[in-house]
């Protein structure tokens, strides 16, 4: 997320309000990031953008996991067993959290978190999530229009 962010919000390629919608409307369905990486790639500033750019954006955050996937798919469930692996899987898993994190702060609090009223909509939207289990999709509709009729 933070090199998506270097890439092509703090280029230009995409202004900053489209990037957090795009991040903001991503996290409502399965696998944000590659629906926010087309997402990216569609609403580029510079060509190619639309379908095409799109397709490329998505071959380009795709690809690479899934050669990575493939390479060590045979190694996996000997490295997952050894008892040496384990404690650095935790410690991977531990940074993976911390990374997710620092770009919920970065991101979204510093930037898209402008105003008392917007800190109330997102508030009231995690506890909907987490309290009251509501659907993620209906959360972002319900919270893009309370935040269109109050900001």
């Amino acid at each position: 997320m933070p090199l998506l962010q270097t890439e092509v919000a703090d280029t230009g390629l995409v202004g900053r309000e489209a990037f957090l919608a795009g991040y903001g409307a991503a996290q409502a369905v399965p696998g944000p990031l590659f629906t926010f990486a087309a997402y990216l790639g569609a609403v580029m500033q510079t060509p190619p953008s639309g379908i095409l750019g799109a397709i490329i954006a998505l071959m380009a955050i795709f690809v690479p996991s899934a050669l990575l996937i493939l390479g060590g798919l045979p190694f996996w469930s000997r490295l997952r067993t050894a008892p040496l692996a384990q404690p650095a899987l935790s410690g991977i898993d531990a940074a993976v959290v911390g990374l997710l994190a620092a770009t919920l702060y970065g991101t979204v609090f510093s930037e898209g978190i402008t105003s008392s009223v917007a800190m109330a909509i997102a508030a009231a939207a995690f506890v909907a999530l987490t309290a009251w289990r509501a659907p993620a999709w209906a959360i972002v509709i319900e919270a893009g229009m309370v935040g269109f009729l109050t900001l």
